[in-house]
């Protein structure tokens, strides 16, 4: 299949080598990274290929499978497991595997409230004390958008479904505590973005 036919995302394009230059010190130290919501796989194969050191273990949901399978099974360099696995954030048990981080990119703002419950919830199960969870995306800071744009963005999401929506970082906060995760960084990003860094604390 010629790469003009893939399934293709401007957005991955455009913020992939940004995150990219964060995640090599954030995951510097990690071994094997499950990726939540890989879509078209864009992210999953640059960033596998950008951080050799590491195992990248790329999943969606069973019904978006499809969208990565031929991009994994063109370009994915040794240490991308492909196909991807199927993971429903909502569905328990998760698969049992052993990941010391896990990263995620515009996901919690297309999930239901209970989704983003569930995806944390699981995380924090996942994850050994230590381990990072790197979360990516526009983000509410206080109740309060970040930008306009981010508030345009909102509207066009809700308008869409009324369950999904921007997330304010507080409620991510008070959430994560209950997960036995805790927001450590927070970096920010082109196009009013933000890559927030939660770690496993003991269990």
């Amino acid at each position: 299949m010629h790469s003009s036919d893939l399934p293709f995302s401007q957005a991955c394009e455009n913020n992939q080598a940004p995150i990219l230059v964060v995640l090599r010190d954030w995951l510097a130290h990690s071994k094997r990274v499950l990726e939540i919501g890989t879509g078209t796989g864009q992210h999953a194969v640059h960033f596998a290929t950008g951080l050799t050191h590491l195992h990248w273990l790329p999943s969606d949901h069973p019904e978006t499978l499809w969208q990565s399978r031929e991009r994994l099974a063109r370009d994915a360099p040794v240490n991308l497991q492909q196909p991807a696995l199927a993971l429903d954030v909502a569905q328990r048990p998760w698969p049992d595997l052993q990941v010391d981080a896990v990263f995620s990119a515009n996901t919690a703002h297309i999930m239901s409230w209970s989704e983003v419950e569930a995806m944390f919830r699981g995380v924090g199960d996942l994850l050994p004390a230590g381990g990072c969870f790197c979360l990516y995306g526009p983000f509410n800071q206080d109740g309060r958008y970040t930008s306009e744009s981010n508030k345009r963005f909102d509207s066009w999401l809700r308008e869409r479904s009324p369950n999904q929506g921007i997330r304010d970082l507080e409620a991510l906060k008070s959430l994560a505590a209950g997960s036995g995760l805790s927001l450590e960084m927070r970096q920010p990003m082109p196009a009013n973005n933000q890559l927030l860094l939660w770690r496993r604390v003991s269990h």
